[in-house]
Protein backbone atom coordinates (compact mmCIF):
# COMPACT_ATOMS: atom_id res chain seq x y z
CA UNK A 1 0.00 0.00 0.00
CA UNK A 2 1.58 3.29 -1.53
CA UNK A 3 1.25 6.55 1.07
CA UNK A 4 1.41 9.74 -1.18
CA UNK A 5 -0.53 12.59 0.33
CA UNK A 6 -1.79 14.00 -3.25
CA UNK A 7 -3.83 17.26 -2.99
CA UNK A 8 -7.64 16.74 -4.05
CA UNK A 9 -9.63 19.88 -5.26
CA UNK A 10 -13.01 20.38 -5.36
CA UNK A 11 -15.20 23.40 -6.51
CA UNK A 12 -14.85 24.79 -2.99
CA UNK A 13 -12.30 22.78 -0.85
CA UNK A 14 -8.48 21.95 -1.17
CA UNK A 15 -7.28 18.95 0.75
CA UNK A 16 -3.07 18.93 1.19
CA UNK A 17 -0.69 17.60 2.58
CA UNK A 18 -0.52 18.91 6.43
CA UNK A 19 3.03 20.92 6.80
CA UNK A 20 4.96 22.42 9.38
CA UNK A 21 3.68 25.62 9.28
CA UNK A 22 0.06 24.16 9.60
CA UNK A 23 0.89 24.03 13.22
CA UNK A 24 -0.41 26.91 14.65
CA UNK A 25 -3.86 26.18 13.09
CA UNK A 26 -3.46 22.56 14.21
CA UNK A 27 -3.17 23.77 17.77
CA UNK A 28 -6.02 26.42 17.40
CA UNK A 29 -8.13 23.31 16.05
CA UNK A 30 -7.14 20.79 19.00
CA UNK A 31 -7.43 23.45 22.06
CA UNK A 32 -10.99 24.31 20.89
CA UNK A 33 -13.51 22.85 23.68
CA UNK A 34 -16.03 22.06 20.97
CA UNK A 35 -13.71 20.50 18.79
CA UNK A 36 -12.19 18.29 21.43
CA UNK A 37 -15.36 17.40 22.91
CA UNK A 38 -15.56 14.83 20.89
CA UNK A 39 -12.45 13.74 19.20
CA UNK A 40 -9.87 11.80 21.25
CA UNK A 41 -6.55 14.46 20.86
CA UNK A 42 -6.10 18.14 22.57
CA UNK A 43 -3.29 19.89 23.66
CA UNK A 44 -2.68 23.16 25.79
CA UNK A 45 0.19 24.52 24.29
CA UNK A 46 2.04 24.91 21.00
CA UNK A 47 5.23 22.77 22.09
CA UNK A 48 3.02 19.87 22.62
CA UNK A 49 0.94 19.92 19.60
CA UNK A 50 4.53 19.42 17.83
CA UNK A 51 3.16 15.63 18.75
CA UNK A 52 0.16 15.65 16.90
CA UNK A 53 2.53 16.81 14.03
CA UNK A 54 4.90 14.25 14.15
CA UNK A 55 1.63 11.40 14.15
CA UNK A 56 0.38 13.25 10.73
CA UNK A 57 4.09 12.77 9.59
CA UNK A 58 3.76 8.55 10.45
CA UNK A 59 3.34 6.37 7.20
CA UNK A 60 0.42 4.52 9.57
CA UNK A 61 -1.45 7.81 9.07
CA UNK A 62 -2.78 9.37 5.99
CA UNK A 63 -4.12 13.31 6.67
CA UNK A 64 -4.84 16.13 4.66
CA UNK A 65 -5.45 19.88 6.18
CA UNK A 66 -8.76 21.05 4.24
CA UNK A 67 -8.84 24.65 3.58
CA UNK A 68 -10.51 27.08 1.20
CA UNK A 69 -9.73 26.70 -2.43
CA UNK A 70 -7.28 29.11 -2.67
CA UNK A 71 -5.52 27.70 0.22
CA UNK A 72 -5.77 31.17 2.35
CA UNK A 73 -8.97 30.12 4.86
CA UNK A 74 -7.92 26.70 7.08
CA UNK A 75 -10.92 24.72 8.30
CA UNK A 76 -10.13 21.70 9.80
CA UNK A 77 -7.98 17.96 8.94
CA UNK A 78 -8.97 14.97 8.19
CA UNK A 79 -7.49 11.78 6.72
CA UNK A 80 -6.97 7.92 7.56
CA UNK A 81 -5.01 6.32 10.72
CA UNK A 82 -3.71 3.60 11.45
CA UNK A 83 -3.25 2.40 7.81
CA UNK A 84 -3.14 -1.54 7.83
CA UNK A 85 -1.16 -2.66 4.99
CA UNK A 86 -1.90 -6.51 5.89
CA UNK A 87 -5.59 -5.99 7.02
CA UNK A 88 -6.32 -3.56 4.21
CA UNK A 89 -8.12 -1.15 6.54
CA UNK A 90 -7.97 2.49 8.31
CA UNK A 91 -9.55 4.28 10.34
CA UNK A 92 -11.76 7.71 9.22
CA UNK A 93 -11.13 11.07 11.46
CA UNK A 94 -12.06 14.54 10.56
CA UNK A 95 -12.53 17.29 12.70
CA UNK A 96 -13.70 21.27 11.70
CA UNK A 97 -13.22 24.49 13.58
CA UNK A 98 -16.85 25.43 14.85
CA UNK A 99 -17.51 28.52 12.50
CA UNK A 100 -17.24 26.18 9.98
CA UNK A 101 -19.86 23.61 11.26
CA UNK A 102 -23.38 23.43 9.28
CA UNK A 103 -21.40 24.13 5.87
CA UNK A 104 -21.33 20.63 4.57
CA UNK A 105 -18.25 20.37 4.64
CA UNK A 106 -18.11 17.16 6.40
CA UNK A 107 -20.31 15.51 4.06
CA UNK A 108 -17.81 16.83 1.47
CA UNK A 109 -14.95 16.08 2.06
CA UNK A 110 -15.46 12.15 3.96
CA UNK A 111 -16.48 10.78 0.62
CA UNK A 112 -13.30 12.17 -1.08
CA UNK A 113 -11.41 10.41 1.64
CA UNK A 114 -12.73 7.33 1.60
CA UNK A 115 -12.27 7.20 -2.35
CA UNK A 116 -8.66 7.55 -1.67
CA UNK A 117 -8.60 5.06 0.54
CA UNK A 118 -10.15 2.87 -1.41
CA UNK A 119 -8.99 3.73 -5.04
CA UNK A 120 -5.31 5.16 -3.99
CA UNK A 121 -4.86 3.04 -1.16
CA UNK A 122 -6.42 -0.09 -1.86
CA UNK A 123 -7.72 -0.39 1.36
CA UNK A 124 -10.92 -3.04 1.64
CA UNK A 125 -12.69 -1.31 4.91
CA UNK A 126 -12.95 2.06 6.37
CA UNK A 127 -14.05 2.33 9.77
CA UNK A 128 -15.01 4.83 12.20
CA UNK A 129 -14.92 4.87 15.80
CA UNK A 130 -17.93 7.54 17.02
CA UNK A 131 -18.78 8.36 21.03
CA UNK A 132 -22.18 7.32 21.74
CA UNK A 133 -23.54 10.84 22.08
CA UNK A 134 -22.00 12.29 19.38
CA UNK A 135 -25.36 12.80 17.95
CA UNK A 136 -24.15 15.04 14.89
CA UNK A 137 -20.98 12.73 13.57
CA UNK A 138 -23.65 9.10 13.65
CA UNK A 139 -25.76 11.01 11.59
CA UNK A 140 -22.84 12.10 8.69
CA UNK A 141 -21.40 8.44 9.06
CA UNK A 142 -25.22 6.60 8.35
CA UNK A 143 -25.76 9.77 5.18
CA UNK A 144 -22.74 8.73 4.05
CA UNK A 145 -23.23 5.26 4.00
CA UNK A 146 -21.41 3.96 6.97
CA UNK A 147 -23.03 0.81 8.40
CA UNK A 148 -23.19 0.84 12.52
CA UNK A 149 -21.48 -2.57 13.54
CA UNK A 150 -21.67 -2.38 17.40
CA UNK A 151 -21.67 0.15 20.20
CA UNK A 152 -18.99 -1.05 22.46
CA UNK A 153 -19.98 -0.09 25.67
CA UNK A 154 -18.11 1.93 28.30
CA UNK A 155 -14.94 0.69 26.53
CA UNK A 156 -13.08 4.18 27.46
CA UNK A 157 -12.57 6.63 30.28
CA UNK A 158 -13.18 10.55 29.38
CA UNK A 159 -12.88 13.09 31.73
CA UNK A 160 -13.23 10.45 34.49
CA UNK A 161 -16.15 8.57 33.45
CA UNK A 162 -17.27 6.04 31.38
CA UNK A 163 -17.87 6.48 27.69
CA UNK A 164 -19.55 4.04 24.80
CA UNK A 165 -18.04 4.05 21.24
CA UNK A 166 -19.95 3.29 18.21
CA UNK A 167 -18.41 1.21 15.32
CA UNK A 168 -19.19 2.38 11.85
CA UNK A 169 -17.77 0.63 8.54
CA UNK A 170 -17.87 0.74 5.00
CA UNK A 171 -16.33 -1.13 2.60
CA UNK A 172 -15.10 -1.18 -0.50
CA UNK A 173 -17.59 -3.14 -3.22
Amino acid sequence: MKKEILPIKTKRLLLRGIVASDIQDIYHGLLHPLVIKHYGVNYDSLEATKEQMTWFANPEQCWWAICSLDNQVFYGAGGLNDLSTEHRKAEIGLWLLPDYWGKGIMSEVMPLICHYGFDELGLHRIEGFVESDNQNCKRAMAKLDFELEGTMKDCEVKDGEFISVDIYAKLNK
